[in-house]
């Protein structure tokens, strides 16, 4: 193909074609399987040879629309790049990319169902190989969705997540002995990876030491001098000036207790005299001794 338009015009042909193949298969296994159920052969344990065409041409339309995808990803991702260095220029969004890699992860997920091949274990490991490295792919793209929104630790999760993703992949593909041509480079997606973390830290550090917007409430301006807004801040642009309002000058009068111009201090030491032999002598009396007195009687 010279150009990606006729690519994408070649894959869409090649899995119309597929499609249109897979379901005159599907009728002619319909008719075999009625066929079946009349003669007295009893082979229903058995994959026939239908069913094997069935699944090849299952297997070339799923692996046609995986590298449609993959080229349609790659295309979105050359011009990701292009916007990200101009940003007047609007162009695609990471979302993007995530729909196709999901696309991408449910073909090899039908793939490794496809009937006959549930015990290639070959094949099986292929598959899921190629599933780890699109996991990564996809969970890269996620991340940076999430740093658009400058969610710094989700995106950073992420990343370590494609690291992970990354190495086992790197683990697992020295056993195929280059037999797997057409996998992604996840060497390039590991350097990709540790630059972005880089970057992501100084811009999560740069966010936080931005000044923060200055609320309404703090630009009131009320002409308080700053030694009655100690506790609170303030935008006043006189601080910064030639005359700053630090205090007020001069000083209001305020109000005082006044001090007293004598104190009784001699009271708690005053000593009353003892009044014990009066008490003791009306106490003798009583009340007949007292009318005795009045009349006389006593004397």
């Amino acid at each position: 193909a010279v150009n990606e338009e006729t690519k994408e015009h070649l894959y869409e042909t090649l899995l119309a074609e597929c499609r249109d193949t897979i379901q005159a298969v599907r009728e002619d296994i319909k008719s075999e399987a009625k066929q079946r159920e009349r003669s007295s052969d009893n082979e229903s344990g058995k994959v026939s040879n239908l069913q094997f065409l069935h699944s090849y041409l299952t297997y070339i339309k799923l692996c046609t629309l995986v590298k449609r995808n993959e080229s349609m990803a790659h295309t979105l991702q050359a011009k990701l790049k292009e916007t990200g260095a101009d940003e007047n220029k609007r162009g695609p969004r990471p979302q993007d990319l995530i729909r196709l890699y999901d696309i991408i992860l449910q073909s090899l997920a039908e793939l490794s169902t496809l009937q006959g091949l549930e015990d290639d274990h070959t094949f099986q490991k292929e598959v899921s190989l190629k599933t780890l490295v699109y996991k990564a792919y996809r969970c890269f793209f996620i991340a940076q969705s999430y740093v658009l929104v400058k969610k710094w630790s989700e995106a950073l999760v992420l990343y370590e997540r494609v690291l992970k993703y990354a190495k086992e992949v790197q683990s697992k593909v020295k056993s195929f002995k280059n037999s797997l041509k057409d996998l992604p480079d996840v060497q390039e997606l590991i350097a990709e990876v540790n630059a972005e973390k880089y970057s992501l830290q100084a811009a999560a550090i740069l966010d936080t030491d931005e000044t923060p917007e200055v609320s309404p409430l703090q630009q009131v301006n009320d002409n308080k001098p700053l030694c009655e807004h100690l506790d609170n801040f303030h935008l006043d642009k006189t601080l910064v000036g030639k005359h700053p309002n630090l205090v007020q000058f001069p000083p209001e009068f305020q109000t005082i207790p006044c001090k007293p111009l004598f104190f009784d201090l001699a009271l708690n030491h005053v000593v009353f005299p003892p009044l014990d032999d009066k008490v003791e002598q009306k106490g003798k009396g009583g009340l007949t001794g007292y009318i005795k007195g009045i009349f006389g009687f006593g004397s």
